[in-house]
């Protein structure tokens, strides 16, 4: 066998090894959601117990919302660790990578649980629905609206969307600079998409529809090409539905 037949080899079976994870990642974490959605997850007070289900529940919830959009990360960091390899670096595993890029979205669901803790304790999110009132739903979705219209959120699209323009400028040797790259990228992506994730304390944390769109329009705004109009579309809508919740709110307190 050539060595350009075996490196074509190879190359595949990173690519179905790599998809076959993902995509196994992905209905694990939805069977598990679906499950979750199921239960009883209201509660009066928090326990110990209760708070780690809790941040279970979010970091799942962030597996399936967010691995799928960074399925081309893997692949090309895959494929640039391979073409690597002929110059005789060590082939990095992937899930180096992919495990850095977890641990990132798993840091957020730590602050994400703190929230939901903060929230309820404060009587500012509802026991039953897990969902703020809709004068506080409306805030988060102006803020997550006009959000989408500033530089931090393009500049950190463009890092997210980019794949191999992150690698170039971030690449580091070894195993550590693999977890630590996977890191990095995931931090772009949190100030990326961190306020749509929010939005589920305004349409109930539990809420698999709305679970499934964000993560639609987080896939659809990293597989456009950057500089696209997607996001600041996404944030028209976004401001409509929040000023729409707003006024409802005020309405029936007024």
């Amino acid at each position: 066998m050539s060595t350009q037949t075996l490196t074509l080899t190879l190359a595949r079976r990173d690519r179905l090894l790599i998809l076959g994870a993902v995509g196994a990642l992905c209905l694990l974490s939805w069977v598990y959601l679906f499950r979750m959605a199921g239960m009883e997850m209201a509660t009066v007070s928090w326990s110990v117990g209760y708070a780690w289900m809790t941040f279970a529940m979010w970091v799942v919830m962030m597996a399936a919302m967010m691995i799928p959009s960074a399925t081309p990360m893997a692949l090309i960091f895959a494929q640039v660790n391979r073409n690597r390899a002929h110059t005789g670096t060590p082939v990095i595993p992937t899930g180096l990578f992919f495990g850095g890029y977890l641990l990132a979205w798993a840091a957020f669901s730590l602050a994400a649980t703190g929230l939901q803790w903060a929230l309820h304790a404060s009587a500012l999110m509802s026991p039953v629905s897990l969902s703020v009132g809709p004068l506080a739903g409306g805030a988060l979705f102006l803020l997550a609206g006009a959000y989408q219209w500033t530089p931090v959120k393009t500049a950190c699209l463009r890092r997210c969307a980019s794949p191999l323009d992150f690698l170039l400028g971030e690449w580091r040797d070894g195993f550590v600079g693999a977890l630590v790259m996977g890191i990095r990228y995931g931090g772009y992506c949190i100030g990326c998409c961190a306020l749509l994730m929010a939005l589920l304390f305004a349409a109930g944390v539990m809420n698999l529809v709305w679970v499934a769109a964000l993560a639609g329009v987080v896939l659809v705004e990293k597989l456009l090409p950057p500089g696209r109009w997607v996001h600041r579309v996404v944030g028209v809508v976004l401001l409509l539905v929040g000023a729409g919740m707003v006024m409802s709110g005020g309405g029936r307190h007024g």
